[in-house]
């Protein structure tokens, strides 16, 4: 699905669904070069580009961030991809890759994501951006399926406060208006499908209840040319998380 009909649906509901866009032999060396990486490489990572679900034992990595900086593989794949093909088709402008990210929500352990919206961490202006999330196995409502508002990247930067969750620090403080409810979908995926929300769809994930599967995922963000970042608000921001 891409094309006029593709960006139409895009700019109106503020994410799209493909599925089967990666085939089973790239999740697998995908899978392969994150494996490598976790079993043998996490030393060469500095501490703060890695979270942990139980962060004080240091138990169930929740997160990496920034593999296309270690690691030539995850590099390629940002710059160089369908990936980065379409993010340019989607914004209309070209893009700059800005990082790639491994996600997990470890069974039984794994918390929800928060409600929020990309762009409030991004602080952009336009606010020309674009997230990719990857199924890397099967996600349903046991083990932390994602979900989108439709049509919520319309309205604006909603008001965030602190959400108390590693890894995603902010939360909109009044989601689950009836607008929200009404308009959101939840989407159960398999290893290769793939969601590309705009930067201010709202979106979050449900927590992993399962007694025995994980739930892993990539993510890849894109900022398109056009797009400035204010870095005095995104100083004091980062400023403020210390706090």
């Amino acid at each position: 699905m891409k094309g006029s009909n593709c960006i139409e649906k895009f700019n109106k509901e503020g994410f799209l669904y493909f599925p089967e866009f990666l085939s089973s032999s790239e999740i697998a060396d995908i899978q392969s070069k994150l494996d490598e990486i976790i079993d043998g490489r996490l030393q060469d990572i500095p501490s703060g580009h890695i979270k942990y679900e139980d962060s004080v034992n240091k138990e169930g990595i929740k997160m990496i961030q920034d593999l296309h900086v270690y690691d030539a593989f995850f590099k390629k794949t940002l710059f160089d991809s369908k990936f980065s093909a379409l993010a340019t088709e989607l914004l209309g402008e070209p893009v700059v890759g800005k990082t790639v990210e491994f996600f997990n929500k470890p069974a039984k352990i794994g918390k929800a994501t928060p409600p929020h919206q990309d762009g409030y961490y991004f602080m952009l202006d336009p606010m020309s951006a674009v997230t990719f999330w990857v199924a890397l196995e099967e996600v349903d409502k046991d083990n932390g399926w994602v979900s989108y508002v439709k049509g919520s990247h319309l309205n604006g930067v909603r008001a965030h406060g602190k959400s108390g969750t590693i890894g995603f620090s902010q939360e909109i403080v009044d989601f689950g208006t009836a607008s929200d409810l009404e308009n959101e979908e939840f989407i159960a995926t398999k290893p290769g499908d793939v969601l590309v929300h705009h930067a201010l769809t709202i979106h979050r994930a449900a927590p992993n209840s399962s007694l025995d599967r994980s739930r892993k995922a990539m993510g890849l963000i894109y900022f398109g040319a056009s797009a400035k970042e204010d870095l005095v608000a995104k100083k004091a921001y980062t400023a403020s998380l210390n706090k």
